[in-house]
């Protein structure tokens, strides 16, 4: 049996004691059926897993006992930045999971001219923290040391201006007729490239007008093909593509 994950962003050190909260209880007692003398991973996104032994199952709380702090070498050979225009439904929980799974840095939701969500008030930080949630989680069972960051939902506007200075910057258009993703990669010019920012619209696409904004400010438009693929599969397939060609699919990576 895999020894089970819990991520826990706080400094830790090896021989000290560490409380896992109550948000770890449920599913630690109840999920896990984990028992004293247990033991477990905890990660928390700093570039060490510590193993951990569980001491005490209070009512309120679990104390565990950092038995092994190792420092996990994964050198990701790519960064990529995905901003995903909000889909219809519960679509972006999905995306969120998947795309935490490929190995995504930071997710950034955001609005365009045809998306059908409107999402107000106290919704909005809801959605973000139960999207931080997914990631987290997504995180945990890939075995990830970090957690994509979920940005704010911003606009279209922002999103093409976001501060990005080293990226290449790519927004995919079904009606791009003269590139598509492979002769992006396959571009000497760009075979230096180590960080991606990858902008993906809603079930309706982009149009015209929202291309050439992105256009003037450095973006290259490209296609996916001739398959007309689902709002919830396209980012998925961009970013596979992306980790067969620049990244970490086929890599092992090394946990010293």
């Amino acid at each position: 049996m895999t020894t089970p994950r819990i991520y826990l962003p706080q400094k830790m050190e090896e021989g000290s004691t560490v409380k896992l909260g109550r948000e770890n209880l449920h599913y630690i007692k109840t999920v896990l059926r984990l028992k004293r003398g247990d033991t477990l991973i905890l990660f928390g996104g700093m570039g060490f897993e510590y193993e951990a032994i569980i001491k005490d199952i209070a009512a309120r709380n679990i104390t565990t006992e950092i038995t092994k702090k190792k420092r996990i070498k994964v050198d990701a050979p790519i960064k990529i930045t995905l901003a995903q225009a909000l889909p219809k439904g519960n679509k972006m929980n999905f995306i969120i999971q998947k795309a935490s799974e490929l190995g995504v840095d930071r997710i950034i939701p955001f609005k365009s001219s045809r998306s059908i969500p409107k999402l107000t008030g106290n919704k909005i930080p809801l959605k973000i923290s139960r999207w931080q949630k997914i990631a987290i989680e997504a995180s945990r069972k890939c075995g990830r040391e970090n957690v994509p960051e979920i940005t704010d939902i911003i606009a279209y506007d922002d999103v093409i201006k976001y501060p990005v200075t080293d990226a290449l910057k790519i927004i995919f258009w079904e009606e791009e007729s003269s590139r598509g993703i492979k002769e992006v990669l396959r571009n000497k010019k760009y075979e230096a490239v180590t960080h991606f920012f990858i902008v993906v619209g809603p079930e309706g696409g982009f149009s015209r007008e929202e291309i050439e904004m992105a256009s003037r400010l450095d973006f290259l438009s490209a296609s996916l093909g001739k398959i007309i693929l689902k709002v919830e599969t396209v980012a998925l397939v961009i970013l596979s593509i992306l980790q067969y060609e620049r990244g970490a699919l086929g890599i092992t990576g090394e946990r010293k």
